[in-house]
């Protein structure tokens, strides 16, 4: 982000809130960077009914979630220019506004063209609602509740994936994909209004630098070029794919090119110089190995439920949502601990870790708490990475930076999920294909089920499709527990990153961001 001018920082800052104002302003924000984070998983489950009621093939209702990603990867990184240029409280209340908008346009579209190209623009609003809802929430709270805003804000970050399956399910289920849509203009036009009216004496007085053309030309081409190797590699068989290779290629290079280029421009649309401090390196680092170990094992778990267990979304959903729940009990805690941060991340991760590894051992007979259990369990341990990690990124900058690091560290993390979603689901088909190939070579080979089942009256071919029906089943549970295993490996590594950061010397100011 652009430095301010002497003027800028002359000025007081505003007081924060308190009292009921304080609870409404925070409920607000906190909501915003809800719905952000909800749309992200909130479609996945309606692709088929979409493509269906629109006329479209399958493939192609997977770019109902490929462009809201593509919208979402490119301004979230150009949020601490926005905020530079237009002030943070008016980029966030036009961010709400035509997040609403755009969501409504969605949910009236007749084509899946026309859903793309909205969903693409619902993305771009969406994507600055993550970081400045998090800069302002900590201007808005007193400077002895920082830990809390840092809380409530991380909090809707993590329980928003995981709420979105089931939300999107019941919708679908219950009444129309276009709901899906629907559901958010509501929230995000209302509040967005209301933001506007309580926070405006908030709003920074603009900074007008030159606006930085090639360096947006060059992020678009490199961000756009990766999101689409992360979403249509599994489809295309990866690098098997001259499609795939040559937007590889492009996302590379240009990445190379935006790199050299922002690093030199006097004043950049992304500022990467907030990468010079040791602590934020290593707490985004931390959150982005240990957000997609966790973003995998979210994806993973209704899949496998819905594909080999015989769970339905809304039964999947309501099995992972557990995780969530009993997050929101231990996080006011964590929010308010005055331990060593790096010490609650890495207590966090380990328990992660070790609780996915308790998940790696899991068998086709369970039922529903069985499942549900381990996933409570470790929703006690979410506030202890993801709190302690953003106060300690956001904590390592300067105050005139806070807007452009939020914005990358939110995008980083976004790409990690992404990222995390495609190897995850690519990864556990491979592995289901070469455990079915395995077993097919093991599984009765003396035939005495098969004899088993056609003495007990069922025809041969009946017979067969029993033992592959067995054989499907456990090839998936035994990849399922495999990719498990990988997981907790990721979560302990994290663990170990959080060390690198230094002990930190100064904590969030509240009215830090912007100015």
């Amino acid at each position: 982000m652009s430095q301010a001018t002497t003027a800028d920082h002359a000025h007081a800052a505003p007081a924060p809130l308190s009292g009921s104002m304080l609870v409404i302003a925070a409920l607000m924000l906190a909501s915003a960077n809800f719905i952000a984070v909800l749309n992200m998983t909130i479609a996945n489950v309606a692709v088929p009914n979409i493509a269906g009621a629109l006329g479209a093939a399958a493939s192609q209702g997977t770019w109902v979630i490929t462009s809201f990603a593509v919208g979402e990867a490119i301004t979230v990184p150009l949020t601490g220019w926005l905020a530079a240029r237009f002030g943070a409280v008016r980029v966030f209340v036009w961010s709400m506004v035509l997040f609403g908008i755009f969501s409504i346009l969605c949910g009236l579209s007749t084509s899946i063209g026309m859903l793309v190209v909205m969903r693409v623009f619902q993305g771009l609003s969406g994507g600055p609602l993550m970081p400045l809802s998090q800069t302002l929430m900590l201007r808005i709270f007193p400077k002895d509740k920082a830990g809390a805003a840092i809380g409530i804000w991380s909090m809707t970050t993590l329980v928003a994936p995981v709420v979105g399956p089931i939300l999107g399910g019941w919708l679908v289920d219950d009444f129309a994909w276009n709901w899906v849509f629907l559901i958010n203009a509501p929230i995000a036009i209302g509040f967005g209004l209301m933001v506007w009216k309580i926070l405006q004496h908030y709003q920074d007085s603009p900074v007008r630098n030159p606006f930085d053309k090639v360096g947006l030309l060059l992020l678009l081409v490199w961000v756009v070029a990766l999101q689409l190797v992360l979403d249509e590699g599994k489809n295309l068989d990866w690098f098997a794919s001259s499609q795939i290779i040559a937007l590889a290629i492009i996302a590379a290079v240009g990445f190379a090119a935006f790199l050299i280029w922002e690093l030199h421009e006097k004043h950049p649309v992304v500022d990467l110089r907030v990468f010079r401090h040791r602590g934020f390196n290593a707490s985004v680092i931390t959150v982005s190995v240990a957000y997609a170990a966790f973003f995998g094992v979210s994806v993973l778990t209704p899949l496998w439920l819905q594909s080999f267990m015989g769970y339905t979304a809304t039964d999947a959903g309501l099995a992972t949502a557990w995780t969530g729940v009993t997050a929101l009990f231990v996080a006011p805690i964590v929010a308010n601990s005055k331990r060593d941060p790096r010490g609650l991340v890495f207590f966090g991760l380990l328990w992660m870790g070790v609780v996915t590894l308790w998940r790696s051992v899991a068998n086709s007979d369970m039922a529903f708490w069985d499942i549900a259990i381990p996933l409570a369990v470790m929703g006690f341990a979410l506030p202890f990475f993801f709190i302690p990690t953003s106060g300690i990124a956001l904590g390592s900058v300067e105050e005139r930076e806070m807007d452009s690091a939020a914005g990358l560290m939110n995008f980083l993390r976004t790409l990690s999920g992404a990222f995390a979603t495609s190897v995850v689901t690519t990864v556990w088909a491979n592995q289901t294909t070469r455990n079915h190939a395995e077993l097919v070579g093991l599984a009765d080979r003396d035939g005495s089920v098969a004899q088993l089942l056609t003495q007990s009256g069922a025809p041969p071919e009946v017979a067969t499709q029993v033992m592959d029906y067995l054989i499907v089943s456990q090839s998936g549970m035994l990849s399922t527990n495999q990719v498990m295993t990988g997981v907790a490996v990721m979560f302990f590594v994290a663990a170990a990153i959080i060390w690198v950061a230094p002990k930190p010397t100064r904590t969030i100011e509240p009215g830090a961001g912007g100015h």
